[in-house]
């Protein structure tokens, strides 16, 4: 019972992630006031993913950072922290 708590917490948690990480891209495209509160909240949920990313995923002028962490908290973070939570419960 437990573990399906967690497991159900964590899912919700890097989808929220992942929305964020979508509405990081869509601002990039409309450029909002940088002074706005929820841009600047947004942002600073945002960056500490992105940023270590863009040292290997900027190709020109296009940034491939969204994706990239987009894949790894899809495909790697979260069944990584599936299996973990299975482990200790």
């Amino acid at each position: 019972m437990l573990q399906g708590i967690f497991i159900t917490a964590g899912y919700y948690l890097f989808e929220l992630i992942t929305v964020l990480i979508f509405v990081n891209i869509v601002f990039s495209w409309v450029r909002p006031d940088p002074d706005n509160i929820i841009v600047k909240t947004i942002y600073g949920l945002t960056e500490p993913i992105l940023s270590p990313l863009r040292r290997f995923t900027v190709f020109g002028p296009i940034d491939f950072s969204p994706f990239a962490a987009i894949l790894l908290l899809q495909m790697v973070f979260y069944p990584l922290y599936q299996k973990i939570i299975t482990l200790i419960f």
